[in-house]
């Protein structure tokens, strides 16, 4: 492997490193000891969840290669785990608000643990059932937890602050750290102990069952709105109102939707951008050098929501414009430099310049994520939250399904500007949230009847 990549990996450990390790006073927010048993806990079940996503992720397309399935065939499978985040997934999400948070995260586990078990079976059916659970649970894990995590920090009468501190460690561990260790974990157990492609998925449902009997064994439970006279009809159609007469919320499911949409094409699309000509890459130590960056992200995100200035709403805006020129790279390298046309080998010069910028993009993915739990936190009514927060991810799953379904028909360079394009549109709008938040009320408000009329709307924000 060349020195690049080593070289690389090691100046962002050493900026991730020397950004804890420098933390003032000032950059920290001081809690209790109370809180930081809730958080610890909150942390310790929430890395074990996306330790369970994460290792699979690497896996799911090797896997199906090596049961013979041809392109089409595992495109039509990652077609329906999106499919079925977006249908069943928005409903089984929802009911989380009527039912139970707790329970919906239980429900997330048992789903991955099921979907994980099809893995075992060279059946196209059995796999597409298990497409179907792991898209359920994907809507579960992006929803439940965030739910259960907002409802039991206000009920337990913790500092509104307080959040964005389990907000950026969340990340800082979940999105970063434990993607490194799932990955080299992963490693270890297909190549070097050659256990073979389905053990990441046998260990993700030993770690996911461990993550439960957790939250069963301490987790109380919350719910949203749980009157027997709200059906889900009722709860979809009072969110959807909620989305339409808030300006607030319908601009935070719109960035949310344009900024996810184009994490996820990118996801598809940066193994093709670095290995046009079918070079060879090192996958696994670019991904970890990703989550690095992603680290550093969320490491600087801590220290800008701990202090008073600048508002999320404000810097937002410059971390979606410097995604959106960041994926303009491979657009701005086909232009400059002359594309070769030999076959393998290692790495061309365009792509340690498109790694550059992709780092740059990861590092704005690990701002992003505790940013938006933020502003969701304090956007979205209680008494819907799951709801909301499942149809902010109907048209991500819409996107993401029309970018696989075409991604052989448009050139890589138009499906990174239609990204570009997109997180420019989501820097604009984020500039219209901080426009109409900036001189008023900086909590939802809404007539709806499920909403407490008698809530406070003219509270502080939390980054006020």
């Amino acid at each position: 492997m060349e020195l690049f990549y080593f070289l690389l990996f090691g100046a962002l450990s050493a900026v991730v490193a020397a950004l804890e390790l420098s933390k003032r006073n000032k950059d920290r927010i001081i809690t209790s000891s109370t809180f930081t048993l809730f958080k610890n806990n909150y942390l310790l079940v929430y890395s074990l969840m996306m330790a369970g996503d994460w290792l699979q992720g690497p896996y799911v397309y090797y896997l199906y290669s090596t049961y013979g399935f041809t392109k089409g065939d595992i495109g039509q499978l990652f077609i329906a785990g999106f499919g079925s985040s977006m249908l069943f997934g928005t409903i089984v999400g929802s009911l989380a608000d009527k039912q139970g948070r707790k329970r919906a995260c239980v429900t997330y586990c048992i789903t991955y643990i099921l979907s994980c078990f099809t893995k075992h079976f060279p059946d196209y059916k059995v796999l597409m059932l298990g497409r179907v659970l792991g898209g359920i649970a994907t809507s579960l894990l992006f929803s439940a937890f965030e739910s259960w995590l907002v409802a039991e920090h206000n009920k337990r009468g913790f500092e509104q602050q307080w959040l964005s501190l389990t907000f950026s460690k969340a990340i800082f561990l979940g999105n970063g750290l434990i993607a490194i260790v799932s990955g080299l974990l992963g490693n270890l157990l297909v190549d070097t102990l050659a256990f073979g492609p389905v053990a990441p998925f046998d260990a993700a449902a030993c770690i996911l069952a461990i993550g439960m009997a957790i939250i069963l064994a301490t987790w109380g439970e919350n719910y949203g709105d749980s009157s027997d006279n709200k059906n889900l009809l009722t709860q979809f159609r009072g969110a959807a109102i909620a989305i339409a007469c808030d300006e607030k919320i319908a601009l935070l499911g719109a960035i949310q939707s344009l900024f996810e949409g184009s994490m996820y094409t990118f996801v598809f699309l940066w193994t093709p951008a670095l290995s046009p000509n079918d070079e060879e890459i090192p996958h696994g130590f670019i991904f970890a050098t990703f989550m690095l960056a992603s680290m550093l992200g969320s490491s600087i995100a801590s220290r800008l929501m701990a202090s008073s200035a600048p508002r999320v709403e404000s810097y937002m805006q410059i971390v979606f414009a410097v995604s959106a020129a960041s994926l303009l790279c491979p657009i701005v390298t086909s232009f400059l430099i002359a594309p070769s046309n030999v076959r393998g080998g290692g790495i061309s010069f365009s792509g340690y310049f498109q790694i550059f910028g992709f780092c740059t993009f990861e590092a704005c993915v690990g701002i992003f994520w505790p940013s938006i739990m933020k502003m969701r936190s304090q956007y979205i009514p209680e008494e819907a939250r799951s709801t909301i927060m499942n149809f902010f991810r109907i048209p991500l799953n819409i996107f993401v399904c029309v970018v696989l379904y075409n991604v052989n028909a448009l050139p890589i360079t138009i499906m990174f500007g239609m990204c570009s394009i997109f997180l420019g549109t989501a820097a604009v709008l984020q500039r219209r949230l901080f426009v109409i938040t900036e001189g008023g009320s900086h909590k939802s408000k809404s007539s709806l009847e499920w909403i407490p009329m008698e809530m406070d709307t003219e509270a502080e924000p939390l980054n006020d």
